[in-house]
């Protein structure tokens, strides 16, 4: 459904979204009904959008979907990385139609609904990214009503009043409350994901344990654990806000600082302490996206809310260590700035795209990050050797401090 002037609501129209500059897109709702403000981006990815709404990085934000056919494969109880969706909607080109994978066992439109999540079909999403990638992200609501009534006024007033995503810490609110062992590995066909920290996996020795990795969960996605354990590794997970105490209580053989929303150098005002701290004791330490961003902050540089992110499944980062070109999933609005880094941080990846920072490492290579999500395996297998130099790191003796 074509875009339309406020208040001019064209025939059929159930769903809206309101920018904060005032500009009103018409649609056809779906999934639950209602209203939720938050941060409109965009997503390049063609396939995954199960994944993606239920990656609670994107907490806070209303996804457009630049590939038009969004829910043709249905939805399933292996394809979440949470337990429900933390993208408060989805914005689409074409009306969801029936399931056609054989793996599906629900409707889109049904899950969403079931999870009170909105979404809206009908938009022209390469005229709404075209509007975010000149103009940045903007604050918005997404609106469904059944009835197609709206009060446009508040939902604009709403929209307008909501701060933004630099300056809020979301890890919190979508960490875990309280620690707990994660057991599970690689998923394959008609099994599902495996159910120890042995089937499937990268075998330790017979003589040898498998090194235990403590998770900081800032907003994790599932299947970065299922990567640790496939590449030989058991997994503790913690919540964002545990401190230094709590980790070394865990007696970890190395530390992850995982992804997840909202501004880094919020989230960094209780992280980043802890995080010196475990820099201190020279244990492998490994981030990935926001745990990047906050390694980054722990070692001295400055993060930086980028004009539109990177989101999408098809990035290229070149490997500055011998030139290789990795394809990857990114999901992130802010950036480490290369500027900021001390002279005892390497750069070891950079976009493509833009040449923004992708990567950093300490001396020593004690600590490393990445910018983007190796455990999405959009290559599909170009960046598992991090959680493989991550767990081989583990098993060597530490020989001092970072």
């Amino acid at each position: 459904m074509a875009d339309a002037k406020p208040f001019a609501m064209p025939e059929g129209a159930t769903g809206v979204l309101v920018l904060a500059n005032g500009d009103v897109l018409w649609g056809r709702g779906f999934g639950a009904e209602g209203a939720a403000v938050g941060e409109v981006c965009f997503h390049t990815a063609m396939t995954g959008y199960q994944e993606i709404m239920t990656d609670p990085s994107f907490a806070g934000q209303v996804i457009t979907f630049t590939f038009p056919h969004i829910g043709n494969v249905g939805t399933n109880v292996d394809d979440v990385e949470a337990n429900d969706p933390h993208a408060l909607g989805m914005i689409v080109r074409e009306d969801v139609t029936a399931p056609s994978s054989f793996r599906s066992n629900e409707h889109l439109d049904a899950w969403m609904a079931r999870h009170n999540r909105i979404g809206l079909a009908g938009i022209d999403t390469r005229a709404l990214t075209r509007r975010i990638r000149q103009g940045g992200a903007p604050n918005g609501v997404i609106a469904h009503s059944a009835t197609g009534e709206f009060d446009i006024p508040t939902l604009l007033a709403q929209a307008q009043a909501w701060p933004g995503l630099e300056g809020m810490d979301l890890a919190k609110t979508v960490s875990c409350e309280t620690h707990y062992g994660w057991a599970g590995g690689a998923w394959h066909l008609g099994k599902g994901y495996d159910d120890s920290t042995a089937a499937g996996s990268v075998e330790p020795a017979a003589d040898a344990r498998r090194p235990h990795v403590v998770a900081i969960d800032y907003g994790s996605k599932r299947n970065i654990f299922r990567n640790l354990v496939h590449a030989g590794a058991e997994v503790t997970v913690l919540p964002a806000t545990a401190t230094y105490e709590e980790v070394m209580a865990a007696n970890p053989d190395g530390i992850f600082l995982s992804n997840g929303p909202g501004d880094p150098a919020a989230t960094g005002e209780y992280a980043v302490p802890v995080i010196r701290q475990l820099l201190d004791t020279g244990k492998p330490l490994f981030g990935i996206c926001l745990g990047h961003q906050l390694l980054g902050l722990a070692l001295g540089a400055k993060t930086t809310k980028m004009h539109q992110g990177h989101r999408g499944a098809n990035h290229p980062v070149k490997r500055l260590s011998d030139g290789a070109v990795e394809i990857t999933s990114m999901n992130h609005g802010f950036a480490v700035e290369r500027d900021s880094l001390p002279g005892n941080v390497r750069e070891t990846h950079v976009s493509l795209f833009d040449g923004s920072n992708a990567g950093i490492e300490t001396d020593g290579g004690r600590a490393f990050s990445v910018q983007y999500h190796p455990e999405a395996s959009p290559g599909p297998q170009d960046s598992f050797y991090l959680f493989e130099r991550f767990v081989g790191m583990m098993r060597e003796p530490v020989a001092g401090n970072n």
